[in-house]
């Protein structure tokens, strides 16, 4: 994963996506909408950040394990949740290999798979972590919005790319990874899982009194992509 922001910048951008357009009124409230009931369930919170849907999981009755590449991230979610789930830091560009075969009855990963350059070693361990009926859920940027600045021009190249954001109020450099729909769909049917829902987002109606100009764009155009995937 990529970006100061998530590391010596944890506690700002922890604050920032607290209430904020992209995370709070767009991603979360979408990804939310897809997700099946919770309720025993043990759920996997991979790139869990500052454990905002850690909170969300727990409150829904279900068994949370977080994860997250930032130590500093996962520190607040021990000291924020203490005993009531199970963190640590991992790399999931390598794979989860501190899991067990058949143990998470729902993985949900936001916004994070563009950070990684090879998709397969994370995809394959999920399927092999999922038990039986198991569900995959992930956000990352959608490939059309991302090609809009890709430096080749070639929709079906795999490219970094480096960017300034402004999430915590001041530009922090910010580097991931676009890649096409056929790519993402073959890594996931690699995996021998399938695609069983696909929404391109829908903005909270809380955004329209926030930011008119941003809810219209955003209900009119696209910009994050939420997909499930279950075992095949």
């Amino acid at each position: 994963m990529s970006a100061p922001m998530y590391h010596q910048f944890a506690s700002q951008y922890a604050e920032a996506v607290q209430d904020n357009i992209y995370n709070a009124l767009l991603e979360r409230p979408s990804m939310q909408a897809m997700l099946p009931a919770l309720q025993g369930k043990r759920v996997l919170d991979l790139a869990c950040g500052s454990g905002i849907y850690s909170e969300y999981f727990l409150a829904q009755g279900a068994q949370v394990t977080a994860v997250d590449l930032s130590e500093p991230f996962v520190a607040m979610v021990k000291a924020r949740f203490a005993d009531q789930l199970q963190a640590y830091a991992a790399d999931m560009g390598q794979g989860l290999p501190q899991e067990a075969d058949n143990s998470f009855d729902v993985v949900v990963c936001p916004l994070a798979i563009h950070y990684l350059e090879d998709l397969q070693p994370l995809f394959n361990d999920i399927r092999r972590i999922l038990k039986p009926g198991g569900q995959f859920f992930f956000s990352t940027h959608h490939p059309l919005v991302d090609f809009e600045v890709s430096p080749s021009g070639n929709y079906f190249q795999r490219e970094l790319i480096v960017e300034e954001w402004d999430t915590i109020g001041q530009p922090v450099e910010v580097q991931f990874y676009r890649r096409s729909l056929t790519e993402l769909f073959a890594a996931i049917a690699q995996a021998g899982m399938v695609v069983a829902n696909l929404s391109e987002g829908k903005p909270a109606e809380a955004m329209k009194e926030r930011d008119p100009e941003c809810y219209q764009r955003l209900s009119t155009h696209p910009n994050f992509l939420f997909v499930e995937c279950v075992v095949g």
